[in-house]
């Protein structure tokens, strides 16, 4: 173990990375426990208010956080206490922005709602990537070229631009998650740009104008997909980051009151 641990992580330097990546990761779960205690009103966490009772959220110390261990990162040499001080600070301002992404990307408060799932989804790919890079797969895939290919700089190049242009298709289908991973390992973006394309994305249609065959296998093809994934992937997501709130019921509308009409004449009483 003490042989693995010295020829991975440390002779390459990247206990840094482990240790930002450890410091994201568990920043965010503790965060995510802490919002589901205050949530159910339990524990001795309060949301916290400023001046005027305005919210503080937490991406607020997280991008403090953040500038602080990145500025510390590029400032230092990469080695040294200092190095690994500002990896975990880092580390913990990215887990707590990105438990706010939702709230970023929306500008509004919907940390507890449906669009709220995207900061869980956001945090679970960063993860993954981080957790790629750190066992040897680097970004584009050039990292399995020898030192002789590495000096041409032109097949790196090419290299980086083909494998750049596969993800690219991969998106244009719709397949965001593929197209990401596929950044760092090139054979699953050659699996999502050969796959049919999802029927709402930019590919389908552009190329599945005219094609009815390909647009009602494309759309039978995400249906078997969500019906299998969703249900599994929302669990997930419930479990890490908590349910979402219920949307509000839509109350009916009320009925428009009628203008007084011109007064009937009363109707004639019955016979006998």
């Amino acid at each position: 173990m003490g042989h693995w641990w010295e020829r991975n992580i440390i002779e390459p330097g990247k206990l840094p990375l482990l240790l930002a990546l450890l410091a994201f990761v568990l920043t965010f779960l503790i965060t995510r426990v802490i919002t589901r205690l205050i949530r159910a009103g339990k524990g001795p966490f309060r949301n916290i208010s400023g001046s005027g009772g305005v919210h503080i959220h937490h991406v607020v110390p997280g991008v403090v956080l953040t500038v602080v261990g990145g500025f510390g990162s590029v400032a230092g040499d990469g080695h040294g206490f200092g190095a690994l001080i500002s990896a975990v600070l880092f580390g913990m301002g990215v887990g707590l922005v990105l438990d706010e992404f939702a709230l970023i990307l929306h500008l509004d408060d919907v940390y507890w709602s449906e669009a709220g799932r995207q900061s869980v989804e956001v945090v679970v790919v960063t993860a993954a990537l981080v957790g790629l890079m750190l066992v040897g797969f680097l970004p584009f895939g050039v990292n399995d070229l020898d030192d002789e290919e590495l000096q041409d700089r032109g097949a790196v190049m090419a290299t980086m631009g083909t494998n750049f242009l596969i993800a690219l298709i991969a998106l244009a289908k719709g397949k965001a998650r593929t197209a990401i991973f596929g950044v760092v390992i090139p054979f699953i973006a050659v699996v999502g740009a050969v796959r049919l394309a999802r029927p709402t994305s930019a590919w389908a249609r552009r190329f599945y104008r005219r094609r009815p065959r390909a647009r009602a296998r494309s759309w039978k093809r995400a249906y078997r997909h969500d019906r299998r994934w969703t249900g599994p992937s929302r669990r997930l997501q419930n479990w890490i980051g908590g349910t979402p709130d219920a949307p509000p019921a839509l109350e009916p509308a009320a009925r428009p009151s009628l203008p007084p009409g011109p007064s009937r004449p009363s109707d004639p009483p019955e016979r006998r």
